[in-house]
């Protein structure tokens, strides 16, 4: 499945330059190291890419939200900013080269961008979960996108809808 989601006309700037690295370095130690447990009320993993430009390997830690059939969703909200995280566009140019880190296990994912219906209702649940992502939906006229991560070998049901 394509990702394809144009940035918006108004929202936030994302934070950019060395200390956002170091933050980001940071925050991947500790979810590395927590295993299970929540960071600022949210479960958060490793998310593993392929820089869309430079090629090299990227960890961004990433909230992430459980999928009704076992997958993991991710929220590509960037804090409701104009335009889509880093991360994201990583995903789109090398779908094939994604892992997540989670509870102390490595492990090889495929993302698909969720649409419609579907998304919809991952995203009633994502702010169920944690409130404070409605607002991001608020600070941006794009359509913040959600990501399944599913872990390679999975397949989803054939009765599944």
């Amino acid at each position: 499945m394509a990702f394809t989601h144009p940035h918006g006309t108004h929202g936030r700037k994302q934070p950019r330059g060395v200390l956002m690295r170091w933050g980001n370095k940071m925050m991947a130690g500790r979810a590395r190291r927590a295993r299970g447990k929540t960071m600022m009320g949210m479960q958060v993993l490793v998310l593993n890419t392929v820089g869309a430009k430079t090629g090299k390997p990227r960890q961004t830690p990433v909230a992430w939200f459980p999928g009704p059939d076992g997958s993991r969703h991710v929220v590509a909200s960037a804090n409701g900013a104009i335009g889509n995280p880093a991360w994201y566009h990583n995903l789109t140019a090398h779908p094939d080269r994604v892992s997540v880190e989670v509870d102390g296990q490595l492990i090889r994912v495929t993302p698909e961008q969720l649409r419609g219906a579907e998304r919809a209702e991952a995203w009633a649940a994502v702010v169920q979960a944690v409130p404070r992502f409605a607002t991001y939906e608020q600070k941006t006229d794009r359509e913040i996108p959600i990501v399944r991560l599913r872990a390679e070998g999975d397949r989803p049901s054939p009765h599944a809808t």
